[in-house]
């Protein structure tokens, strides 16, 4: 989380200082107040992780779980299972993160995550206790069902930490193009997530892609629109231009 946060923050200010310091999305500042808490819920997030990384390595010792360590099954397998995870993980994060949003679960669950109407990338793990125990949840189901190498799990963990981050960068990275290619189109864009803490409350769920949310109509009807609005401020740069083919 520390290095994962402070380094995408460490990059948003970078680029807060260049051509392209008109992709911030919202035009509202993250306060210091906003920042520190963020943090502070996060800390807190780490350390129900901790007693959850205990309670996998009790399981694994009772052959709860499957032994992650020193396991392989080849180099194309475990690139499959990888993938697998990454799929699951978002199936996994939409229907718990839209179960979370309902009235009855909201206050104690995810409330203190919408506290971030304008979030850094120190929101990446800013969740009350019940919601960091919901989203560890996933680890100890995948590793009953799934024999997971090591590196794998090791590669899935900061994938998804990177990811978080920068779904709460508050500044868009990607170019331009990125909604006009169907190679592209379905991986989620941090202007997606964005919108789901200022203004599309009951709208984009989803957290590496966008399928779920179209698949299930909860993607904010003017996803597309603002995306193309913030990309398009400032001068157009070269990693901006769409691809050309190759012939």
């Amino acid at each position: 989380y520390l290095i994962a946060a402070s380094l995408t923050f460490a990059i948003v200010w970078v680029l807060r200082h260049t051509a392209i310091k008109s992709r911030k999305i919202q035009s509202r500042e993250a306060t210091a107040a906003d920042m520190r808490r963020e943090f502070l819920q996060s800390v807190q997030s780490a350390l129900v992780y901790t007693f959850g990384a205990a309670f996998l390595i009790w399981g694994r010792e009772e052959g709860l779980f499957y032994d992650v360590f020193g396991v392989s099954f080849g180099l194309g397998t475990d690139l499959l299972i990888l993938a697998a995870i990454v799929i699951a993980h978002d199936a996994y994060f939409y229907w718990a993160h839209r179960i979370m949003h309902h009235p009855k679960l909201f206050k104690h669950f995810h409330r203190a995550h919408h506290r971030s109407i304008t979030p850094t990338p120190w929101a990446a793990y800013s969740f009350a206790i019940p919601e960091a125990a919901a989203m560890f949840l996933f680890v100890p189901i995948w590793q009953f069902f799934v024999p997971t190498p090591g590196w794998v799990m090791f590669a899935w963990l900061n994938f998804q930490i990177i990811r978080n981050a920068m779904g709460h960068a508050g500044f868009e990275f990607f170019p331009r193009w990125w909604l006009s290619t169907p190679m592209t189109r379905w991986i989620n864009t941090t202007v997606h997530h964005d919108l789901h803490h200022n203004g599309g409350f009951n709208t984009n769920y989803g957290l590496y892609f966008t399928w779920w949310d179209k698949w299930m109509g909860t993607e904010h009807p003017r996803y597309r629109d603002k995306f193309d609005e913030v990309v398009s401020r400032g001068a157009l740069r070269s990693f901006d231009k769409e691809p050309v083919p190759a012939e």
